[in-house]
């Protein structure tokens, strides 16, 4: 099998061009990811996702940020909104395991059938006092435990409905009071902290398919590259946080990496990520970004294929049932 190019990749529009099939089927990415831009309608987006397979030429993942609240890209009138998960967790006190459960079911049935089989979710920083606004009210708590607790029923129940889920931002973004859209964060938190607390979940979940990496620096680990650039921040997510599965960049195009988009992906490949994620470029870009990324080394194919593998048949379950203890479980509403 020729392996898949290191990179997951977006679309223009509604559905490709003739020049992005014709660029798709040349690097042959293992995955995509989807934005409100390409969302229209069930219909099309069900023939997006077989497009870009297509293209592709294999079973690539198709994944998407449908966290609740503000970052969500399927949405009314053919999709539910969902309240931001900081709500949701507060809403649902000692009862957050389950209403995360039943929500990610629903929203696993939701994407499952048009197509997508991937979720960036669950986000499992741990919100502290100074946490960005950008990421405070999409965090699940202030705790490690309750924070690895939620995060558990929210993968399996990813995983039930068939869709692979991606925790983020390895090894722990909680902590940085910039947004990593524009500015580069900075951690000066000792280690030992970080360890009890920020690293903590992602050693619980350490089992899950896939992982993306944080564009923040970490002065007690290497206070020069971001973890998505850092040899060091790498080898401490393989080998003290103990996950051998399949690791992704967050978004290589954004402003925190401070490099050409082809210079921070040879970089994070370099640092022993997987696979790099670059979103909302041009199609020239996309091009620039498929050449230096390449083809996936042999370690990296192995964990995609590993992460393939882990995609289920979705269970049987009763989706409006759910959605009906659901929102008994909530007091009548799921929108906040």
């Amino acid at each position: 099998m020729r392996p898949f190019g290191a990179t997951i990749l977006d679309a223009t529009g509604h559905r490709l061009s003739v020049e992005e099939k014709a660029f798709f089927r040349d690097v042959r990415p293992f995955g995509f990811i989807l934005f409100a831009r390409n969302i229209d309608s069930p219909d099309q987006l069900r023939a997006l996702c077989e497009e870009m397979r297509e293209a592709a030429g294999h079973e690539a993942v198709i994944t998407i940020d449908q966290e609740g609240g503000r970052v969500q890209r399927m949405r009314a009138p053919h999709w539910r909104d969902w309240m931001p998960p900081m709500d949701l967790a507060a809403r649902a006190g000692d009862q957050a395991r389950r209403a995360f459960y039943l929500m990610y079911r629903i929203v696993a049935h939701e994407l499952h059938s048009v197509g997508i089989d991937s979720n960036c979710a669950p986000l499992i920083d741990v919100a502290g006092p100074n946490t960005h606004r950008f990421l405070r009210n999409r965090c699940y708590g202030e705790t490690p435990g309750q924070v690895a607790e939620i995060g558990r029923a929210v993968a399996d129940a990813l995983l039930a409905g068939g869709v692979l889920p991606v925790m983020k931002h390895m090894p722990g973004h909680g902590r940085a009071t910039l947004d990593s859209h524009h500015d580069l964060p900075r951690v000066a938190a000792r280690r030992i902290d970080l360890e009890a607390v920020d690293f903590a979940p992602f050693r619980s979940l350490r089992d899950l398919p896939m992982g993306m990496t944080a564009h923040l620096v970490y002065d007690a680990l290497d206070d020069d590259a971001p973890a998505t650039l850092s040899p060091e921040v790498v080898r401490l997510i393989r080998e003290e946080i103990g996950f051998d599965n399949l690791v992704m960049t967050d978004d290589i195009s954004m402003k925190a990496l401070q490099m050409t988009p082809a210079e921070s992906i040879r970089a994070a490949l370099a640092a022993g990520c997987d696979v790099a994620l670059f979103c909302n470029g041009p199609l020239e870009d996309r091009r620039a970004v498929a050449e230096a990324a390449g083809e996936m080394t042999p370690a990296a194919q192995t964990r995609a294929l590993r992460a393939m593998d882990a995609r289920q048949t979705p269970d049987d379950v009763d989706i409006d049932a759910l959605s009906a203890q659901l929102e008994t479980l909530l007091g009548g509403t799921l929108h906040g």
